[in-house]
């Protein structure tokens, strides 16, 4: 069994993370039910989704500045995480609506999860080292899809209790921590000698290569948590419009989402021949568009604005792998996973204020609040512009 999964060893890390990432937005796929069950409102849904983004960036403060992910094995780190996020993800069902205990739960939640993204990364760098961009592409098209499964769920449960999906996210994640465990480490990164100092994993902000790299990584974290967290309400809207049942908003949610997996998948193969650079670049640009010009057609048919949320969650996402890859060829090699730790530290940070602004003002601003997600990929472009890059890299 153990041979089988070394054999192929990226397929086991991207469905484990496909696995492990369902309990991020496990609580937006069944929004509406439990919204409607328990009174909450979208401000709620905004508190909570902020408590699982804090929660990560905690969890990837802490591996940053302590050097956890170049410490100790990142197959049993991710492995722990997935068990103790399963546990806390279904503790939830108990707590739901019951602050400060629901929005605790969902913070532990994200602590969980910084065991689980930055650890795959780095799984997928020692594994599969010769493309990364490609391969960390199929890694964030799993955490796409993980973020997407939740809805999908919903949709295929209506009718059942909102605590089935939620559970199911939670078996998920046990069986995602343990393929990763059977799996182990890859052999292509060095040990570490267990005496890194603390602060190894901010030792690559010293180079300005990965500053600029990290820089267009900001970008494009303010804008995608906060349009993913926008899209069961901008789906709704046009449902709304078209007189159709919410029932098919977490269908739709989940297609506008999931659809991403094929843009970073599809970034990934480009990468292998225009680099990762070109390929965040184009991303970045096609995004950047639909932020701006969206609100503006907002009175087209409600159908062609909905194949517009389709197109725009294939771009949306479609940098971040290639972002990823840019900043491991950057990274000290002896401090990549603390390296990229603090990229997603600081990276998910800032989806804490565009999901603040964007899920409060949805109710004053409707289809216009995506206006406020614009500054991310101008920001993100000109981060990038600062330093040329590297030959080779991609």
């Amino acid at each position: 069994m153990i041979d089988l999964l070394r054999r192929y060893p990226l397929p086991v890390i991207v469905l484990a993370q496909l696995f492990g990432t369902s309990l991020w937005f496990s609580i937006n796929g069944v929004w509406l039910s439990l919204s409607a069950e328990l009174g909450l409102t979208e401000t709620d849904l905004g508190r909570l989704t902020l408590a699982v983004q804090a929660g990560f960036i905690a969890g990837t403060l802490t591996i940053a500045v302590t050097g956890l992910a170049d410490r100790f094995g990142a197959s049993r780190i991710f492995a722990l995480s997935s068990l103790l996020g399963a546990l806390v993800n279904g503790g939830f069902v108990f707590a739901a609506g019951a602050p400060p205990l629901d929005f605790l739960l969902r913070f532990a939640t994200g602590l969980c999860l910084a065991g689980i993204y930055p650890l795959g990364m780095k799984m997928v760098i020692a594994w599969t080292p010769k493309y990364a961009g490609a391969a960390l592409a199929w890694l964030v098209g799993m955490l796409t899809l993980g973020t997407a499964l939740p809805h999908l769920m919903r949709g295929a449960t209506l009718g059942m209790p909102w605590e089935w999906p939620l559970m199911a996210a939670s078996c998920l994640a046990l069986a995602g921590g343990l393929l990763v465990f059977l799996l182990g480490d890859g052999p292509h990164l060095p040990k570490s000698s267990g005496r890194l100092p603390l602060s190894q994993g901010l030792a690559a902000l010293r180079i300005p290569r990965f500053r600029a790299v990290a820089g267009g990584y900001f970008g494009h974290m303010w804008e995608l948590y906060a349009f993913w967290t926008l899209t069961p309400l901008l789906i709704g809207r046009e449902l709304q419009r078209l007189g159709q049942a919410e029932a098919l908003v977490p269908w739709l949610s989940f297609a506008v989402i999931g659809i991403g997996a094929a843009g970073c998948v599809g970034g990934g193969r480009l990468s292998r021949t225009l680099g990762s650079e070109w390929v965040a670049r184009r991303a970045l640009m096609a995004s950047g568009a639909f932020c701006l010009l969206y609100p503006w057609l907002n009175g087209l048919a409600p159908v062609l604005l909905i194949a517009l949320l389709i197109v725009w969650g294939i771009a949306v996402v479609a940098d971040s792998p290639q972002f990823s890859a840019l900043a491991a060829a950057t990274a000290p090699k002896e401090s990549v996973g603390s390296s990229l730790a603090v990229m997603n530290a600081v990276g998910f940070g800032l989806t804490l204020p565009a999901i603040w602004l964007t899920s409060g003002l949805w109710g004053q601003l409707n289809v216009w609040v995506v206006l406020l997600l614009f500054p991310g990929p101008v920001l993100g472009l000109w981060s990038l512009s600062r330093s040329r890059p590297e030959a080779g890299s991609g």
